[in-house]
């Protein structure tokens, strides 16, 4: 039985093949996984066990995999899911960086997930497990409510509102403000849409700013702002009226009412609303169910276009989207959002308020700015881009005059 018990003369001697392929396996492995495999393993089981924590309320759970940082901030939060998905890992020695999309939804609101950057550091301990030693905002991300302190929550008839370094007494001002915004709006669009806002106070106009991942010089004087990605009915935005308590706080009553239908106008409105709605529509718009049935005047509530026509310098054509960029002049873009509001109202008494969806509905139906706001026009008003804004300057006489 030739060669029984014998290795065969050909190549490297088995002892010698064993020991490069254990080498090998240390380094880049030879028929199973790299050092850097495992770590992305590893991390990802961490963050699964982290997401699970969160959604659990388990603190036990959750210090299981490191630093419990931020978990009592945002333990009031009804939250339907929370996930990691692991986007890039380097590791060095026994620490690592993890860069990941933090994916969540509040219950009973939101439709689709919130999609944050986040920057985690991990550290690997004696057991060899990884441990999340920080977990934050990744660079030009947005911080969360939960970032900038314990969040208070309290629930409307048809809102949530959550709060950072409120009492509870202003929240629930909110969710009634925010509860009389709903119907408020489901009156003037129709009941196409959700009836439910999630409204989000900081504690000041600098945390407001870094909700939305901007300078606070952005928002300087606006009380409020709705985020969330535009069109995608099927997939309708998480979307979140952010206020800035700063200028909100100095509003009146009628004002803060104003101000929350405004916004939830926009929650209302989103899966009509895209890249072909110029701004003087979907502002507008929004200004006109806000102050819908309050009573205003033009004068009353168009302060700086009044001063305009009346000293014959009224503009000659409707705003454009950059005439409402938030850094420009604080009278050229009261005049802009004015201007889009009385168009709205014109549209309202002339043609009728379900002409006036029909005509928002109509430019949202585009894909695209081109054509959009001239083909509404001819389908839904019969009338020509000139001879509607010649309509829209001389009503701005007529109401200033």
């Amino acid at each position: 039985m030739a060669g029984r018990g014998r290795a065969p003369r050909t190549g490297a001697p088995i002892s010698v093949v064993v020991a490069v392929c254990a080498l090998l396996a240390s380094l880049v492995g030879c028929g199973g996984r790299s050092a850097t495999d495992r770590a992305e393993a590893d991390v990802r089981r961490v963050l699964d066990r982290r997401a699970a924590a969160v959604l659990d309320r388990d603190l036990a759970a959750y210090r299981g995999t490191g630093s419990t940082a931020g978990f009592r901030n945002l333990r009031a939060v009804p939250l339907a899911a929370w996930s990691y998905e692991l986007t890039g890992l380097r590791v060095t020695g026994d620490r690592a960086t993890a860069d990941a999309r933090l994916r969540y939804r509040v219950d009973g609101y939101d439709t689709a997930p919130v999609v944050a950057g986040r920057a985690l550091t991990l550290a690997r301990g004696a057991d060899g497990q990884w441990d999340v030693v920080s977990d934050r905002p990744a660079e030009k991300s947005a911080q969360q409510p939960w970032d900038q302190g314990p969040v208070s929550v309290v629930r409307g008839e048809r809102s949530l509102v959550l709060g950072v370094g409120h009492p509870a007494r202003e929240l629930r001002e909110y969710a009634g403000l925010a509860d009389r915004a709903v119907p408020a709006v489901t009156a003037a669009w129709g009941d196409q849409w959700s009836g439910r806002v999630v409204v989000v106070v900081p504690e000041s106009l600098k945390d407001m700013a870094a909700l939305l991942g901007s300078p606070a010089s952005a928002y300087r004087g606006i009380a409020a702002v709705t985020t969330g990605e535009v069109g995608a009915p099927a997939r309708a935005a998480a979307d979140r009226i952010i206020v800035n308590p700063d200028a909100y706080g100095v509003l009146g009553d009628v004002g803060r009412q104003v101000v929350l239908t405004h916004e939830a106008t926009h929650v209302a409105t989103r899966a009509h609303t895209n890249a072909a709605t110029p701004l003087w529509l979907s502002e507008g718009y929004a200004d006109w169910a806000g102050y819908r049935g309050t009573g205003r005047a033009p004068a009353e509530a168009a302060p700086e276009l009044a001063r305009a026509v009346a000293a014959d310098q009224g503009p000659e054509d409707l705003p454009t989207d950059e005439d409402f960029a938030f850094t420009g002049d604080a009278a050229a873009l009261a005049q802009a959002y004015e201007s889009g509001w009385l168009a709205c109202r014109m549209v309202a008494e002339q043609w009728g308020e379900d002409r006036l969806r029909a005509f928002y509905r109509a430019v949202g139906a585009h894909e695209e700015r081109a054509g959009a706001v001239e083909g509404a026009l001819a389908d839904v008003l019969d009338v020509t881009p000139g001879e509607f804004t010649e309509r829209w300057r001389e009503y701005l006489r007529v109401q200033f005059g």
